[in-house]
């Protein structure tokens, strides 16, 4: 890897009665450096959205905002996917920081460039822009996580630290308003107010994280804990190059097609109900900007508390298994969307009871493909693998979400926009069902491997 982004040598070993003291001093620093690092990446993600009714009253139709807000998701799943193999070797504390700030400017852009929302072409090529260095983000926080932590620890690790989109995405809600109020009710606050505060988070990055264990003179996460994955040796503590981790451990990889796949609808569904839950919410439920904006944020902060208890019920209830825990979650889900869908007008409890439903239970899956993706690949392939789950997600769910739903809805009506909700609910609820037994049949197979190996050698 090229220039600041290489990953840092690893150093001499620390003498043995420091380790377990720096181990902890660093896991704590990282952790704050991802968390709050992502959650710096979503202040400057879907502010788009908010700006949408606005652009509506200029003349814009909700086909033409979907297609320029679809240039987020297209860029985001081919970087999440390329970058994501780039970020396998990379140094995250670069790379993390750069992207942040490479997304802030283009915030500032839309924020003070009269010309940045003056034509649907501008729009698509910033959006588009912002949508490539925001895949920097994920891969470089997952090839942290899967360097400090062990695979035991990850399930609640990475739902604890998942929730950091939902803290940055929920703020940029109350940040419009207060931007609205601060600054003579300039619309245009949505993108340069959060933009700011994204500006300061990358610095905060750069100074919290580190690059591997090993570089800091500490053992290898998988010796510190006593903690291996199956197929564990020291090729998995190698650097690799990009042509090995695609066709290796990626391409041929069918669990992990099969969770991409059951992505791809699960943000079909998150992002079709979040970006168009301002616009949905003031033309089908007569909802003024103050109160679609706090729907926005509370959607976003419900699914802190959902995706906590959805990697708790992977954990404990199903044992590891990521995919029982998805399809309950996706279940509810269904049942949420439909209340949302056909709850009358004049009801906005009920309205916004559904919206936090769906966003309490939508990020328990979301979370749980990223895992899976994580452990269903090497460490050093890590990136990839949850770039292959983003590619289809973002090309996928989010694009259908933006650019179709905002054109079927247009010819079809909100409810020809949620026929294709639910029916997304349904494929990736199958999705996940093909990937349990997959993973089961798998395991089932390794087990008796084992037993007869077991076996041979005690003749």
């Amino acid at each position: 890897m090229f220039g600041i982004f290489k990953p840092k040598a690893h150093i001499e070993r620390l003498p043995d009665g420091q380790i377990d003291s720096a181990y902890k001093r660093y896991r704590w620093q990282l952790f704050m450096g991802i968390f709050f690092g992502y959650a710096g990446y979503y202040l400057v993600r879907k502010n788009f959205s908010l700006a949408m009714p606005f652009l509506i009253e200029q003349g814009f139709t909700r086909g033409q905002l979907g297609v320029a807000l679809s240039a987020v998701s297209i860029a985001y799943g081919l970087s999440k996917f390329l970058m994501g193999s780039v970020s396998d070797r990379s140094n995250p504390r670069y790379f993390l920081s750069f992207g942040l700030l490479m997304s802030a400017a283009v915030m500032f852009c839309f924020g003070f460039m009269p010309w940045a929302t003056g034509s649907v072409t501008a729009m698509f090529v910033l959006l588009f822009l912002n949508g490539w260095f925001q895949g920097m983000g994920w891969p470089a926080c997952g090839r942290t996580m899967v360097h400090w932590w062990s695979r035991k620890e990850r399930g609640g690790l990475v739902s604890v630290w998942n929730v950091a989109h939902n803290i940055g995405g929920g703020l940029i809600g109350p940040m419009f308003i207060l931007g609205l109020w601060l600054f003579n009710d300039d619309w245009h606050t949505a993108f340069y107010v959060p933009a700011f505060f994204a500006s300061l988070v990358a610095v905060f990055i750069w100074f919290t994280l580190r690059d591997t264990p090993q570089s800091c003179g500490l053992p290898a996460i998988e010796e510190f804990k006593n903690d291996y994955p199956d197929n564990y040796d020291e090729s998995n503590e190698q650097e690799m190059t990009a042509k090995e981790i695609f066709f290796k451990y990626v391409f041929n990889n069918k669990l992990l097609w099969s969770i991409a796949i059951a992505n791809a609808f699960v943000y079909m569904i998150r992002y079709g109900v979040l970006d168009w839950a301002p616009t949905y919410l003031s033309e089908a439920k007569a909802f003024s900007v103050d109160k679609s904006s706090w729907a926005y944020f509370l959607y976003e902060w419900a699914g802190i508390p959902g995706t906590l208890l959805c990697g708790w019920i992977s954990d404990k209830w199903f044992k590891g298994r990521r995919a029982p825990a998805g399809i309950l979650f996706m279940v509810l889900v269904t049942i949420a969307v439909f209340v949302y869908w056909f709850n009358p007008a004049g009801n906005p409890g009920i309205d916004m009871a559904a919206l936090v439903a769906i966003g309490f239970l939508i990020y328990g899956p979301v979370m749980l493909i990223g895992l899976y993706a994580l452990e269903l690949a090497p460490k050093k392939a890590a990136g990839t693998a949850a770039g292959l789950t983003g590619l289809f997600g973002y090309l996928g769910g989010a694009v259908a979400a933006n650019a179709v739903l905002g054109y079927t809805v247009d010819h079809f009506g909100w409810d020809g926009g949620f026929t294709l909700l639910t029916a997304s609910c349904g494929i990736s609820i199958l999705c996940l069902a093909y990937a349990y037994f997959g993973e089961k049949k798998f395991h089932k197979e390794k087990d008796e491997k084992e037993r007869l190996q077991a076996a041979e050698a005690s003749a």
